[in-house]
Order: structure tokens, then C-alpha cells, then sequence
């Protein structure tokens, strides 16, 4: 009963913040790894290991609203550039690109696909839907817009992580049903793995959540990051067997 409170309480403020915000797409993707020249009188040291420049790493873009760009906390708290320093803690070294985007929905992150496939990602993670459902619109016009958004990546040779997403039930069962269940079937009719619930464990909970309640806190990321970790590892070892295949 308390997290369906909270979904309703969640409904009627996220429209009216969604809106209010300010568009943005941060991006996290580190700066590439430099050795610093020695000085012309300093004899040269012993050749060493050359640095492995993160140019050489898989790219990871996330293509979300305000939960990705991690709204009302610093860049590096939001859960993609989590995911950036545990996998790189983890021997699996990516770079990220947060192209998250306050108030977006799956109409405007297609507006942008091409730009954000022109950066030659290895993975594209998709986290778009939630402003489509909080505003009411046509689950088949929803559905339609990330299905192309994974049909352009796909055929662009970058893997996809596809991130579920629920909405309380303000515009009645009927609506909620047909949303949550979008997910699953986009994700099994084009063949991508698919995390059923993004905000599985934060979603109407206040302590995870800011003062507006509606915004993921830095613990709230983290557990974002929990939720999706063990998908983007599985999905990065499956883009670089790819990549080394014959």
C-alpha cells in the first residue's frame, strides 16, 4: 500500500517537474590516459609498458530522462558513471557517454539517436518511457519510438540494453498494463536483454529518493547501478567476443 501511495504521489508531481526541467545530456566518458613527456635534459628513463589509451575501451552510451542524467546530483553520482567505476574497478574497463536528458521522452531520444550512433558506441543502454507514461501518451506511439530506437542500433552493429519501466495506474489498468508489458515484448521480439524494472527498489521509497520525491538520491543511484550491473557486464563481454570475432 505505502509504495502504491507513493507511485500516485509520484504521478502527480513528475509531469509538472518533467516539464519544468531544463533539457541537458551529460557525459561522463573520461579523459584519455597521457604520459607526460620527459624534459629534454633529463636522460630518458627505461622503456616501460606503453599506456593503454581508453580510446581502445568499448564505448557505452546511455540514452535516458532524468533518472540517467542523475537530476539534482553531481555528474559522477549518477548511476552510469557508477557503472563506469565499477566496471573499470571490475577489469572491464568501458567508456560512458551520458547522453541522459531531463524531461525526455522516447520521441526526443530518437531525435538523437543518430548523432549518439555516430559516436560509434559498442553499447547503446536504453532508459526511456517513463515521462511517455507519466504524461498519458499512446503506448503505441511509445512502443513505436523504441522499437525504432533499437531497430537503428541494432542495424548499426551496437548491442543494446534495453531498461523496463512501470507507471502507477492514474490512467487506469488498462494503460499500466499495456506499458509495463511493452518492455518485455520489444525485448523479445528483437532479441535484446532487457532489465524488467529500473527502479526496482527506489520507486516509492522516500528515503531513496531527494526532497521532491521523485528523484533518485546518490544511495538511490547506487541501487539503480545494483540493478542494472550484472546486465551491462553480461552485454560488454558479448560486444567485445563480437568484436574479435572472425
Amino acid at each position: 500500500m505505502r509504495s502504491k501511495l507513493s507511485f500516485l504521489f509520484l504521478a502527480i508531481l513528475l509531469p509538472v517537474v518533467s516539464a519544468c526541467e531544463a533539457g541537458r545530456a551529460g557525459q561522463t566518458a573520461s579523459a584519455e590516459r597521457e604520459v607526460a613527456p620527459a624534459a629534454a635534459s633529463v636522460p630518458a628513463p627505461a622503456p616501460r609498458p606503453a599506456a593503454v589509451s581508453r580510446k581502445a575501451e568499448p564505448l557505452v552510451v546511455f540514452l535516458g530522462d532524468s533518472l540517467t542524467a542523475g537530476l539534482g546530483l553531481a555528474e559522477d553520482q549518477a548511476y552510469p558513471a557508477l557503472l563506469e567505476r565499477r566496471l573499470d574497478s571490475g577489469g572491464k574497463p568501458v567508456r560512458v557517454i551520458n547522453a541522459g536528458v531531463s524531461g525526455d521522452t522516447t520521441a526526443g531520444g530518437l531525435a538523437r539517436l543518430d548523432w549518439l550512433l555516430g559516436q560509434k558506441p559498442a553499447v547503446l543502454v536504453v532508459g526511456l518511457g517513463a515521462n511517455d507514461g507519466l504524461r498519458g501518451l499512446p503506448v503505441e506511439e511509445t512502443e513505436k519510438n523504441l522499437r525504432e530506437i533499437v531497430r537503428r542500433a541494432k542495424a548499426a552493429g551496437v548491442h543494446v540494453l534495453l531498461l523496463g519501466m512501470r507507471i502507477p495506474p492514474n490512467y487506469g489498468p488498462d494503460y499500466t498494463r499495456q506499458f509495463e508489458a511493452m518492455y518485455p515484448e520489444i525485448a523479445e521480439d528483437l532479441d535484446v536483454p532487457l532489465v524488467p524494472f529500473l527502479l526496482e527498489g527506489v520507486g516509492g521509497e522516500a528515503e531513496m529518493n531527494q526532497a521532491d520525491g521523485i528523484h533518485p538520491t546518490a544511495g538511490g543511484q547506487e541501487v539503480l547501478a545494483d540493478n542494472v550491473e550484472s546486465y551491462l557486464v553480461e552485454i560488454v563481454n558479448s560486444a567485445a567476443t563480437a568484436a574479435v570475432a572472425p
